[in-house]
């Protein structure tokens, strides 16, 4: 049988969706609709990443005409977890299911927001951040509400405050504006972008700052989440950095000779790595400062700095726990070509001998330690010595 319209239209708007997440929205949505009568949006990121074309994998529910009491009952009959009832939030598996608030501020930090139920989808839109995230999906008619020129942002590839008032209430959305742009590749509108620049970033807490840092480091567009990064004044606020426009241009042309090299598996630790490398920052107090994981620690601030001139005793020394494909310098051509030669881009160094075979001829302690580093150094040199100029 052929489908409807609206059935076309809503296949449509979701052909992205996993059928699984999918299936869930469609369940809470009809519980909603004929148990409470509730209208249900998408809203948020899901409805700007679809029409993106890209692929969303967490779904903000917005509902409307209930009580909190119906609401808490609707949630507990689905099995959905509160995420704090101050808030009328709901988990349930990877979506967000909410009653339409206002936010407004009342204390100091992010948690010092006072919250009251909206009625009206503009009225809830107006807390959001950005025009492009503000967009809503109603599903019932298969449109997209649009109440502040979201649709034309998205299209233009502009990143417009919503509300300069409100937005203004939480300094985290300075950070938000600069990952937009890394990952989207969106240009922040200039009042937006001086709005950002004019805020204060220090009742932010260090576990805060690295979600949105993180997305910048795996964004498409890390040229413009450096851009911002200083556009912004976040680099001086948080990291005490300042930069000429020339040294801004010259760090820009290194990360565009850097990115086409990129491997993915290595993307978010490359953009510290050539920041912290050109400008001379101290690596280690960098991801102290964004609380970042242990990991960015191993990748970043444990290894070696390209030097200026790269031998193939830098490239082995790099490679002398595993292969250069994990070396967060491995972007740079010569380190590459060397890395081809010497057999040590999926392979650590090899020395020619293992520690169980130094033990067998009678090694041991510190003395073993010892042997290895000279062998591995002896090796090192031999590779610099017989190794053509690339």
């Amino acid at each position: 049988m052929p489908l409807k319209t609206k059935e076309i239209l809503f296949a449509k708007f979701f052909k992205q969706t996993p059928p699984e997440i999918l299936k869930n929205i469609v369940a809470i949505t009809h519980l909603l609709k004929e148990r409470y009568n509730a209208k249900c949006y998408i809203v948020g990121g899901a409805v700007r990443d679809h029409l993106m074309g890209a692929v969303c994998q967490d779904y903000d529910i917005e509902c409307y005409g209930l009580t909190p009491n119906q609401f808490d009952s609707a949630m507990s009959e689905l099995g959905a977890e509160g995420v704090g009832k101050s808030f009328f939030v709901y988990k349930y598996r990877n979506l967000d299911i909410s009653l339409p608030r206002t936010e407004q501020k009342r204390g100091v930090g992010h948690k010092g927001f006072g919250v009251e139920l909206a009625t009206e989808p503009e009225e809830a839109s107006k807390r959001r951040d950005f025009t492009v995230n503000a967009l809503m999906y109603d599903m019932e008619n298969e449109v997209i509400l649009d109440y502040w020129g979201g649709l034309h942002d998205l299209e233009t590839g502009i990143l417009r405050v919503v509300n300069p008032e409100t937005f203004a209430e939480d300094s985290l959305r300075v950070l938000r504006a600069m990952s937009f742009a890394a990952r989207f590749g969106f240009k922040i509108e200039v009042a937006s972008c001086r709005l950002c620049a004019e805020m204060a970033l220090d009742d932010l807490p260090k576990e805060r700052l690295f979600g949105e840092f993180e997305k910048m480091f795996k964004g498409e567009y890390p040229i413009y989440g450096l851009y911002y990064l200083f556009a912004l004044k976040i680099a001086p606020k948080l990291f005490g950095v300042e930069i000429s426009y020339p040294d801004f241009y010259r760090l820009s042309r290194e990360f565009m000779r850097a990115q086409s090299a990129f491997l993915e598996p290595m993307r978010p630790y490359y953009f510290l790595y050539i920041f912290a490398l050109f400008l001379g920052v101290d690596r280690r107090a960098l991801l102290e400062r964004i609380a970042a994981p242990k990991c960015y620690f191993k990748k970043i601030a444990d290894a070696p700095l390209l030097p200026s001139q790269i031998d193939c005793a830098f490239a082995a020394s790099a490679a002398r726990k595993e292969g250069l494909e994990r070396f967060v310098g491995n972007y740079h051509p010569k380190v590459r070509a060397i890395a081809q030669k010497l057999g040590i881009w999926d392979a650590p160094l090899k020395i020619g001998i293992t520690a169980k075979e130094l033990m067998a001829q009678g090694y041991e302690g510190k003395a073993l330690g010892e042997e290895l580093e000279n062998r591995v150094n002896t090796k090192i040199r031999e590779l610099n010595e017989n190794c053509s100029e690339l």
